[in-house]
């Protein structure tokens, strides 16, 4: 878990460098060109793009991190006074703010676009993988390893007890994980039966959870009650368990 934690840390400062490079890339040929010619206008919107691309390819913390460091090179060498972070007039405050809070917002909405496009690519893969799954335990397996990948967790416990016939399934993911405190995620698995077992999830180090009561979690806590219900009943009617089949007099 510890080698986990430390490739995560590195892989954000690996990237956060990149987009840092990326706004130095840009000032490069716009110092050359001058503020004379370009005018801070048109430097602000040139601005923009490492800051969108960093955003875009590496995510928000680095889109962030390329909007302050823009703005920082944007004041230093194109806001008079020049080649220092005072800046003299109302007029360059002005300009200064407005790129700053314009390339925030810009980097908010291309990471909630790509939020919303990972969520899809997620419920697909997720329910092509539950549907594979024959047993109680494989689909338990599942939704704790994809969870637990997707969201980068901490620890992702998945719990189903449906009733006497068959023990209670316990899985963790990963299986050395260790979740402190309370689960900062706690998501029902009710189905036909009523309330079967629970998804609980602590986030990881450098992520962030949607809501208990957001789409996706709803969405994936109906689709993994449904596929363990499909499953447990094919082991308590299967002969090979040894187990009878419920009646309808049990089922009811």
């Amino acid at each position: 878990m510890k080698q986990t934690r430390s490739s995560l840390t590195l892989r954000y400062l690996w990237n956060s460098l990149l987009a840092v490079l990326a706004v130095a890339v840009t000032t490069i040929p716009l110092f050359l060109i001058g503020r004379a010619i370009l005018g801070e206008a048109v430097i602000a919107l040139l601005y923009l793009v490492p800051v969108v691309w960093s955003a875009n390819r590496w995510g928000q913390l680095p889109g962030i991190i390329a909007a302050l460091t823009a703005a920082l090179a944007f004041d230093f060498l194109f806001i008079p006074p020049f080649y220092t972070f005072a800046v003299a007039e109302l007029e360059g405050w002005l300009v200064l703010a407005i790129f700053l809070i314009v390339a925030i917002v810009v980097v908010e909405r291309i990471q909630a676009s790509l939020t919303k496009a990972r969520e899809a690519v997620f419920m697909y893969e997720m329910s092509a993988a539950i549907c594979g799954q024959h047993t109680p335990e494989a689909v338990a397996y599942v939704v704790a390893k994809q969870i637990q990948q997707q969201f980068q967790a901490m620890l992702v416990n998945v719990i189903f007890h449906p009733d006497r016939h068959l023990p209670e399934v316990v899985i963790s993911e990963p299986n050395d994980g260790t979740g402190k405190g309370r689960p900062d995620r706690v998501l029902p698995i009710i189905n036909s039966w009523g309330l079967v077992g629970e998804i609980q999830i602590w986030r990881g180090l450098y992520s962030e959870l949607p809501p208990e009561d957001g789409r996706l979690f709803q969405n994936f806590a109906l689709q993994t009650a449904r596929a363990f219900e499909r499953t447990y009943q094919v082991e308590v009617e299967s002969p090979v368990k040894g187990i009878p089949a419920k009646t309808s007099a049990d089922q009811g």
